[in-house]
């Protein structure tokens, strides 16, 4: 039986996967730190939370935690993308001139992914060094972007989470044509891209140029949204994999071990 194990942090997330571990007979542990008690987890160990508890802990027990790397999305043919878009670093960032989107690169959110203008509002030098990773795209106009939760190379659920560029607070639907279009661009990416066995694909419809590919994030930290919890939770299981048996094409994706101290 697996145990789903959660960060101290209470968010409506962590609730709804507890919900559903709950009801498909897990083990379910909300750690008060970022230490696993001895003898506390029983069977598989998936582990659901922000980036750096899930590495904490995934160290601790053991486990190989999968997720792209940082040159996966810029690494994309251009009809995935639909826009200019490059890996750079925030000292870069800071110094552009013009509107431009920029988001850290290495999935631990140490800023909001927002569009800045001439480096206004990005993090100061004491608090991100220069040297920080980060995506910097050409603005685009989002109509609609939707989450994709993907396991072992297609898509087990999805949801809407931003329509022109707001949050759709809690309002889940897609249209049929719209569904259809998240799925078929997912399908025909995961068809010539390589990607986890377990992951999160964000993909979205641009003004005037058609659907695109957002982001990729790791399954073990992704916002729910209107997704189904019982089939994310099947996304979870396969992307928390013991080090012992990584398998060779696995092993191409798991993030490197860390330590507590």
């Amino acid at each position: 039986m697996p145990t789903l194990i959660l960060s101290p942090r209470f968010t409506d997330d962590s609730v709804l996967m507890r919900g559903a571990a709950v009801r498909a007979g897990w083990q379910v542990l909300r750690l008060s730190g970022w230490r696993v008690p001895p003898d506390m987890v029983a069977g598989p160990a998936v582990i659901y939370g922000e980036m750096l508890f899930a590495e904490a802990v995934a160290g601790q027990l053991g486990l190989a935690l999968l997720d792209v790397a940082e040159d996966w999305l810029p690494g994309l043919a251009p009809r995935f993308l639909r826009r200019e878009l490059r890996v750079s670093t925030l000292a870069a960032a800071r110094a552009h001139l013009g509107p431009v989107f920029v988001k850290p690169a290495d999935g631990r959110k140490g800023f909001a992914g927002q569009l800045y203008r001439a480096g206004a509002g990005l993090p100061s030098h004491d608090a991100c060094p220069d040297d920080t990773p980060v995506y910097m795209a050409e603005p685009v106009t989002w109509q609609v972007e939707v989450r994709c939760f993907v396991l072992d190379g297609r898509v087990l659920t999805c949801s809407p989470y931003l329509r022109e560029g707001s949050y759709t607070n809690g309002d889940w639907s897609l249209t049929v044509e719209e569904r259809s279009a998240a799925e078929t661009c997912v399908e025909q990416l995961l068809a010539v891209a390589p990607t986890p066995p377990a992951v999160v694909i964000d993909v979205g419809l641009i003004e005037g140029r058609g659907w695109a590919v957002v982001e990729a994030n790791s399954a073990f930290g992704a916002g729910v949204y209107g997704c189904d919890p019982e089939r994310v939770l099947e996304v979870l299981a396969r992307a928390c994999v013991p080090r012992h048996e990584l398998g060779e094409s696995e092993a191409t994706w798991a993030l490197p071990p860390v330590r507590l101290e």
